[in-house]
């Protein structure tokens, strides 16, 4: 049975079968934010393969190919599997929750009253004659350690 429209002369089901066959095929999901694109970054920044983080969450090469490209979604279990393969948490792996960040230099020292009492001296240093200020980074530097290989290649040569 067609239902035919007031406006068009062309049965309903055939204008519906000629919108279908316009659509492309086989287009998958580009959204960067999909859980496919989220599982390919996570994998990538611990340099695992499909196949190695297949084995760590005890599921097949394939699935993660078939996760990966936006075929489907895992199941529940699977993806805590996935969250503790990848070490991340499951709001993280579906997108929910953003991953902790590690606090920068500058807040790690303003949160400690002794960091920021020692920066505050060494900004002092800026006050010095340019002579001074060398002298100052030759000494931490003897102190601390830190001149290493690159100085003394620079003022001995190599050997």
């Amino acid at each position: 049975m067609y239902i035919r429209s007031t406006h068009l002369e062309k049965p309903v089901a055939e204008d519906a079968l000629r919108i279908g066959l316009a659509m492309p095929k086989g287009t998958a999901t580009t959204n960067k934010d999909s859980f496919g694109q989220r599982l390919i970054a996570l994998r990538k920044e611990r340099d695992m393969t499909q196949v190695q983080l297949a084995k760590a969450a005890q599921v097949t090469q394939r699935a993660i190919s078939y996760y990966e490209t936006d075929g489907g979604s895992p199941p529940g279990p699977v993806i805590a599997q996935l969250a503790q393969a990848l070490k991340v948490s499951a709001d993280e792996l579906l997108g929910i929750k953003a991953a902790p960040r590690e606090a920068s230099g500058f807040e790690r020292v303003a949160s400690d009253p002794e960091k920021q009492r020692l920066w505050k001296r060494f900004q002092r240093i800026t006050l010095l004659p340019e002579r001074d200020q060398k002298a100052v980074i030759r000494l931490i530097n003897s102190l601390t350690g830190t001149a290493g290989a690159e100085a003394h290649t620079a003022t001995h040569g190599e050997r």
